[in-house]
Order: structure tokens, then C-alpha cells, then sequence
């Protein structure tokens, strides 16, 4: 039995929690760009928090059920329909055999997930079932949904709560603000101390090219480099190193005009210098910002950096608590 993909949207894949360790060899983490929203998504319909569910970007898809299937969705706020009618976001809901889930566009946040009980039935790759597209490794043939696909589900995914409902207080942060927590890294001496103060002051915009490979951003003044002799192995590109590594949210500013936040799909290393990493727990809002959204970076240190970690997973574990 299936799940018939009639319409994609705009860029649909399959997500977990992400594939962890092989970084070092070039293979990114991928996974959920909103982990809380995909924990919420699970757990509304009975599964782990990282199990497998559909990440659907800015515009959903419309699908076909081929049997009984309990379904939910958390994240970017938008209108579903099931057969013509209207049905709640973070609650799970029973779509009967024939039926038709239709998804709008994305009003407030850029991603949302869809999990169904029992979780989607796709081999693991890595020891991880999420797409990444680049390497076309895992989720659905590697990539992004197209119409006519067809994909396959456990035969449980017709047991569990209806109308389970996630509390108010655990909605996913959705917004077109956000203010990210930033770390400083290990090569922001490059920039002068006035392009320092100016990167943390000024306001940026998401551009539109962002992707799950980076977000990138415009609308700040133009960062100066401290004048140097570029290193051997080093580029002309004023922002050139001899390579580093990119941790995941590191801040790439090529030219000084636009930053890049790398993303769960990024590549491993490279020769641009970061400034910093925006800390783990902001990555969720990052990843639901939508092209336009205004965004202010502030530093953090690391004991500020490791107390938002350890609230941010205190909240997962009371969601996990409420939902159980």
C-alpha cells in the first residue's frame, strides 16, 4: 500500500533526524530543518520524535490515501483540505481509504512536516532514511517528490489517537522577525572591529535563493577585511582561508555582502572564512523563515550557547511528555 503523490509542491522530500556521523567524509547530516516541529508531528500520531516524515517547503503537495491512515502536521502555518474539507494543523487526523489531503501555501513559516503512524516505509541509507538530494541518498529514490510517485507505508499507519492535539505552548516558533543567537568563530578576526559591529547591528533580509544548503542573506552594509597577504592556497576572494571545516549554521561571508548560514544539506568544508555559528536551537527558526524575512544577529558566548541547548532539549522533553 501507498501514499499516490498527484502534486508535489513546491519542494518536498523525506526527513528524519538526520544522518549522523559521516560529515568527516563529506556526507552531510540532512534531516528535519525544524526538529521540533517534526518531534511534534511525530508524537501527535504515536511515533518517535525523529521518525520519518514529510518535509514539505513554502507549498505543500496534494495526495492520495490508498488505505486508512493516521496523519498530522506541524509547522508552517497553512490551509489542508481532506476531500474539500477543511482539517486542523497539530492534530492528528484519520484520512479513510480515497481520500484526498490537499496542502496550501505556506501564510507564516516556510516548512512543515507530515508524519503518518507508523512512519514511512523507505529503506535506511547510512543508517538514516533523510534526502539528500546532492548525493541522491535516502528518502524517496534520493530526491524530491514528483507527481506519480507512490510512497510506500507500514501497515500501521491506520492505528492510533484521533484529534490528539498538541498544546498551544509547543506550537513551532513561526515568524517574519527572528533574532539568531550567533557564536563567534574562530576566523571572525579577519573583519575589522567596525564590520563586526556592523554585522550584529545592522538588519538582514533572507533572500530568495536560500535553500536547505545554505540561507542567505542582504541588506547589511558591506564587511571590511583587515588588509593581508593572502596566505598560499588561499584565493583573491578577500574572505579566502586554506580551508576549513563548516559546522552546521557556521556563517560564510564571501565578498563581505552576503552571508551565507550553511544548512543541514551544506558541504563539509571549504576555503571561505565563517565569523561564527548560529547556535543549534535557532536553527528551527532559521529554517522556517520564509524569502523577505528581516533577521537580527546577536553574539552569544559559549556558556549562553550551551544553557539555550539545554532548555531547548528540557522543552522537547516536556513536549514528549505531554504527548505520551
Amino acid at each position: 500500500m501507498a501514499i499516490n503523490v498527484i502534486k508535489p509542491g513546491l519542494s518536498s522530500t523525506l526527513q528524519d533526524g538526520g544522518r549522523e556521523g559521516y560529515y568527516h567524509l563529506g556526507i552531510p547530516p540532512s534531516g528535519a530543518l525544524d526538529r521540533h516541529a517534526l518531534a511534534a508531528a511525530n508524537l501527535l500520531v504515536g511515533n518517535p520524535i525523529d521518525a520519518t516524515a514529510l518535509e514539505c517547503t513554502l507549498l505543500g503537495p496534494e495526495l492520495f490515501f490508498e488505505q486508512d491512515t493516521l496523519f498530522a502536521v506541524s509547522g508552517a502555518v497553512q490551509v489542508m483540505m481532506l476531500d474539500g474539507k477543511k482539517i486542523p494543523m497539530n492534530t492528528s487526523v484519520l484520512a479513510r481509504r480515497g481520500q484526498q489531503l490537499k496542502c496550501g501555501f505556506a501564510t507564516l513559516g516556510a516548512r512543515s512536516y507530515l508524519a503518518i503512524a507508523g512512519g514511512f516505509d523507505v529503506p535506511e541509507v547510512l543508517g538514516c532514511r533523510s534526502t539528500y538530494s546532492l548525493g541522491s541518498l535516502g528518502g524517496y529514490l534520493g530526491r524530491k517528490l514528483l507527481a506519480g510517485d507512490a510512497l510506500p507505508v507500514t501497515a500501521a499507519c491506520g492505528l492510533g489517537m484521533v484529534d490528539k492535539q498538541l498544546p498551544e505552548m509547543y506550537h513551532p516558533q513561526l515568524s517574519k522577525h527572528a533574532e539568531l543567537r550567533v557564536l563567534p568563530g574562530m576566523y571572525i578576526h579577519r573583519l575589522t572591529d567596525t564590520a563586526v559591529d556592523s554585522f550584529f547591528h545592522d538588519q538582514w533580509t533572507v533572500s530568495s535563493e536560500s535553500d536547505r544548503i545554505g540561507y542567505r542573506f542582504h541588506g547589511g552594509q558591506p564587511l571590511e577585511f583587515k588588509p593581508r597577504t593572502p596566505p598560499f592556497g588561499a584565493g583573491s576572494d578577500p574572505s579566502n582561508i586554506v580551508d576549513a571545516c563548516y559546522p552546521i549554521g557556521s556563517i560564510q561571508l564571501p565578498g563581505g555582502r552576503t552571508p551565507i548560514v550553511l544548512q543541514r544539506d551544506a558541504v563539509s568544508g571549504g576555503g571561505y572564512m565563517t565569523l561564527g555559528t548560529v547556535i543549534s536551537c535557532d536553527l528551527d527558526i532559521l529554517g522556517q523563515l520564509q524569502p523577505h524575512s528581516k533577521v537580527i544577529f546577536s553574539m552569544v558566548t559559549m556558556e549562553q550557547a550551551l544553557a539555550a541547548r539545554g532548555e531547548h532539549q528540557r522543552r522537547i522533553q516536556r513536549l514528549v511528555t505531554s504527548l505520551s
